[in-house]
């Protein structure tokens, strides 16, 4: 399987092939045709406290990186089995995130997850 990764603003393509929204939140002024999704695994995002405290508190990239790391070996584990289950059939997966910042955001971190 190919798993890529995309900002889900931006516009679908025939390439994208099984689309995945992988935020916990939905993205704000995106409606659900737009985003062309086939899933949103909303659970195997980073937790809210995660998340608020990367995006908003200042926690560094390696602080968020093990943290996210940790949930996806601990608490998110199941959620990201079922994933790679669901994942399973398709040729090509886009993972798709609203972060602006196209190196460091858990889609990366989730990929990699899915990949090992």
């Amino acid at each position: 399987m190919e798993l890529r990764i995309k900002r889900v603003y931006d516009d679908p393509a025939p390439g994208d092939g099984f689309r995945v929204l992988v935020d916990r939140l939905w993205p704000r002024g995106l409606s659900k045709e737009r985003a062309h999704l086939d899933l949103w695994a909303k659970d195997v995002a980073p937790s809210t406290e995660l998340r608020t405290a990367f995006h908003h508190d200042g926690m560094s990239w390696e602080d968020f990186e093990a943290a996210y790391r940790a949930e996806l070996a601990g608490p998110t584990k199941e959620a990201l089995d079922a994933l790679r289950t669901a994942l399973e059939p398709h040729a090509t997966v886009t993972l798709l995130h609203s972060v602006h910042d196209a190196t460091q955001n858990h889609a990366v971190l989730l990929k990699a997850a899915l990949q090992a």
